[in-house]
């Protein structure tokens, strides 16, 4: 288990980069931290890597402590595995050879096989063959979540892994690789902004800004009971609106244009979200987004209601 008490890591003298971050992870659990840029996000990976020294606090795998380059020649826990958001590949080199590196030559069957069952989890298997130097951005970041993959770590910390994949490819290679991470009983860490992994494919999510945690949970539920805008914000357009006297933060899909409801709005503008419209609307001067199936006459009146889960 992985647990951080109390960690606070200063970059500059009295501006914390992070204040007081606490969490713990089971083996094979996944977390993912979400926060925008600048937030800490990717410093906290590095710290639970054991490339930072922190200023305050413990970190513990199990009953071993992660300590940074103080106490290390070569900084990093050999048990974990870091990929950044600037990999450092081997472009003269095969993409096979790059995920083969660090596995052991003396087994050389073993070794290939391995390589190939990695090449099948990133889906480049036709690119086995081909110089890491010619790949594309997103290709190269694949590559690079397979070479940290090949001596199966503990806990692997992924800052931003899809952030260069095109989306033709990044529903499926998530769909893989946290089905394979699941199979491995390998724990994961994930600093994102993109709210499909934190929902999709997490057990546990953390929200930290102004380099504090605002929120920690389960995806689900932060989701649909949001502490905050802040919150609701990284998820999806959400809507703050009093009802019955009382505050809430509605997203787009809990607002419905029907009949009999008592609230009146004014359409302003329509935008095509694939499957669904996205609909602006005033309402007693605010203004409002939901969602709809079909577009509606701009400048319309139309009547809402709310859908808020219980």
């Amino acid at each position: 288990m992985l647990k951080v008490n109390n960690i606070s890591f200063f970059y500059t003298k009295n501006k914390p980069t992070l204040n007081n971050i606490s969490l713990s992870l089971k083996p094979g659990e996944h977390l993912s931290i979400m926060g925008e840029s600048g937030c800490g996000k990717s410093t906290l990976l590095k710290v639970i890597y054991g490339l930072l020294d922190v200023d305050k606090g413990t970190l513990f795998w199990k009953d071993h402590q992660i300590l940074g380059p103080e106490y290390h020649l070569v900084p990093g826990m050999d048990f974990f595995k870091y990929v950044p958001q600037h990999f450092d590949l081997m472009p003269f080199t095969t993409v096979a050879e790059n995920i083969s590196k660090y596995l052991s030559r003396f087994f050389p069957e073993e070794a290939k096989q391995r390589t190939q069952e990695l090449l099948e989890v990133i889906e480049m298997e036709e690119f086995a063959n081909l110089k890491v130097k010619t790949l594309s951005g997103g290709q190269q970041q694949r590559v690079a979540i397979a070479r940290a993959l090949a001596k199966e770590p503990e806990l692997l910390l992924l800052d931003e892994p899809f952030s260069q994949i095109d989306n033709f490819k990044k529903n499926s290679l998530r769909r893989k690789l946290f089905q394979y991470l699941k199979d491995k009983n390998i724990a994961c860490i994930v600093a994102t902004h993109d709210g499909s992994d934190a929902l999709s494919f997490s057990d546990q999510l953390i929200v930290i800004k102004d380099h504090s945690i605002l929120a920690q949970g389960r995806p689900n539920e932060l989701y649909q009971f949001p502490p905050n805008i802040y919150v609701a914000a990284l998820f999806d357009d959400v809507n703050e609106i009093n009802i019955n006297g009382e505050p809430k933060l509605v997203y787009p899909h809990q607002i419905s244009v029907t009949d009999n409801a008592q609230v009146k709005a004014t359409v302003k503008k329509n935008y095509f979200k694939g499957n669904y419209w996205l609909i602006e609307v005033i309402s007693d001067e605010k203004q409002l987004f939901l969602s709809n199936s079909i577009p509606l006459t701009i400048d319309s009146e139309i009547a809402i209601s709310f859908n808020l889960p219980v």
